[in-house]
């Protein structure tokens, strides 16, 4: 049975992924900051390993811990909505340390190894805010744009050796935590600048507008995620969600 490594699992779609792969029989190996096994089925097939994408040893001692894997699923990431002019530049790279240089750091660790057996895939978790722009979300775009990049220029240098690269993108989930740690993290920064108070206002206001049917769920970006990583006629991107295959078309 496959192996499937996925970061970012303590919560939303990582978590929900990892549930997912393990519903199908696969084996899978969570990763998380604090690893936490209550959050997650109990299985044979399931393994727990401490992972933080911005520290080198942390990615270099997970990926011996994990061993042999067919899949690679980079999903931890950091939110942010603010103007750019509310956004510090330690938050910015604390941004782009988790969403950008945390998915190239891992996809580099797991590549020795792919070359090695001949087959491997890469899913780089990215936004659906790539697809349009938004009103304060040009840091958190530019993080998720650069992996897009990133990944569709990598698939065509790992062509020879029959590894794959794919993008998941999915939409707006306000069922998971990671609008709300996002939130948080705003308000620990300082919140909003009074000047943008009113462009904040009609974001909130587009948020309320939004029907349940057009928001994105969890469990649409786990199937996304399964699919890019089995069908092997699967596009490079892949929206996930009404919203997000409605910016898509």
């Amino acid at each position: 049975m496959k192996t499937v490594l996925i970061t970012g699992c303590s919560s939303g779609f990582g978590r929900d992924t990892a549930s997912y792969f393990l519903a199908q029989g696969w084996n899978v190996i969570a990763t998380m900051r604090t690893p936490n096994a209550d959050i997650l089925p109990k299985s044979d097939k399931l393994r727990l390993i401490k992972l933080d994408v911005t520290d080198d040893a942390s990615i270099t001692a997970a990926i011996k811990d994990a061993g042999k894997i067919d899949v690679l699923v980079n999903n931890a990431g950091i939110g942010w909505l603010n103007a750019v002019e509310g956004t510090s530049m330690e938050v910015v790279r604390q941004i782009f340390e988790t969403n950008t240089f945390g998915t190239i750091a891992m996809t580099k660790a797991v590549l020795p190894q792919f070359r090695a057996q001949g087959s491997g895939i890469i899913v780089n978790v990215t936004s659906a805010v790539t697809l349009k722009p938004l009103l304060l979300l040009a840091v958190y775009t530019a993080s998720k744009a650069a992996i897009e990049g990133f990944t569709e220029s990598m698939a065509l240098e790992l062509e020879p050796f029959n590894i794959q690269a794919r993008i998941v993108l999915p939409g707006r989930a306000p069922t998971t935590q990671f609008g709300e740690n996002a939130r948080s993290l705003v308000k620990k920064e300082g919140g909003f600048p009074e000047a943008y108070s009113g462009l904040l206002e009609q974001v909130y206001t587009n948020f309320e507008q939004e029907t349940p049917d057009m928001l994105t769920q969890s469990n649409d970006v786990a199937k996304a995620i399964w699919r890019a990583a089995t069908d092997p006629s699967c596009p490079v991107r892949l929206p996930a969600g009404a919203d997000a295959v409605a910016l898509s078309s």
